[in-house]
C-alpha cells in the first residue's frame, strides 16, 4: 500500500512504465481530458490510495476522500473497470478496458497485467463471509483474457494464467496454467514487464 508521497511517484511511475505511457507525451495528456483512458484511472487510482493511507482522519479530509472515491468510481463505470482501492503492487497493466472485476480482500504484488473478462474473487460458503476469502497473487503475474480466479488461494510470482482459465486452487510460482478447472500445463514461467522490473529493483535499491 502507497504509504508516503515518494511512494505514490513510484507507484504511478511504475504504472506507466507497465502501460508503456511514461513519459506521456502531450498529446496523451490532451486526450485524456477528453476521453477516458486506462492511464488515467490507474493515476486517479494511486491518488485516491495515497490519500486514503495518509491523510489524517477529520471531516474535512473525509469529505475529500469521498469526493475523489465518486470520481474514481464514476471513472471506472466508463471503462468497465471494477477495482477497489490498495489492492495491486506497482507496476499494475490492464491490458483492455471493459469487463474487470476484482474483490476488495484481494492481495496482488507487483507487476501484474490483468486482460479483459478476467474476474478475480471472494468466495463463501455462508452470507456472513463476505471478506477475507479472495485470492492472493504474487509478483510478476499475467492473467489472460476471461480467467476466473476465487476463493483464499495463494499464487506464486512469475504465474502465467492462460485465457479462460478457472484458477480455484494454489498455483506455485514460475508456471503457466489453464483450463477448466486450471491445471499447470507447461513450466514457462511469465517474462512479461521487464522494464517494470528493471525499475522496482533500482527503486528497492535506493
Amino acid at each position: 500500500m502507497i504509504q508516503s508521497k515518494q511512494e505514490l511517484f513510484e507507484y504511478i511511475k511504475a504504472d506507466l512504465i507497465a502501460l508503456n505511457k511514461y513519459p506521456l507525451s502531450f498529446r496523451e495528456k490532451l486526450e485524456g481530458v477528453f476521453v477516458p483512458k486506462i492511464w488515467k484511472f490507474q493515476i486517479k487510482m494511486r491518488k485516491y490510495e495515497y490519500h486514503l493511507n495518509c491523510d489524517k482522519k477529520n471531516i474535512f479530509n473525509r469529505l475529500l476522500n469521498y469526493i475523489r472515491k465518486l470520481s474514481f468510481e464514476q471513472y471506472g463505470v466508463k471503462l468497465g473497470l471494477t477495482i477497489p482501492p490498495n489492492v495491486f503492487g506497482p507496476g499494475l497493466c490492464i491490458g483492455h478496458y471493459g469487463l474487470l472485476v476484482v474483490h476488495g480482500s484481494a492481495q496482488i504484488g507487483s507487476n501484474c497485467r490483468i486482460q479483459a473478462g478476467a474476474n478475480i474473487g471472494n468466495y463463501s460458503k455462508s452470507p456472513e463471509e463476505t471478506t477475507g476469502n479472495a485470492p492472493i497473487i504474487g509478483d510478476n503475474v499475467y492473467i489472460g483474457p476471461g480467467a476466473k480466479l476465487f476463493g483464499r488461494i495463494i499464487i506464486g510470482d512469475n504465474v502465467r494464467i492462460g485465457a479462460n482459465a478457472v484458477v480455484n486452487r494454489d498455483v506455485s510460482s514460475n508456471v503457466t496454467v489453464g483450463g477448466i478447472p486450471a491445471k499447470v500445463i507447461s513450466d514457462t514461467p511469465s517474462n512479461h514487464g521487464m522494464k517494470v522490473k528493471e525499475f522496482l529493483s533500482k527503486t528497492k535499491a535506493e
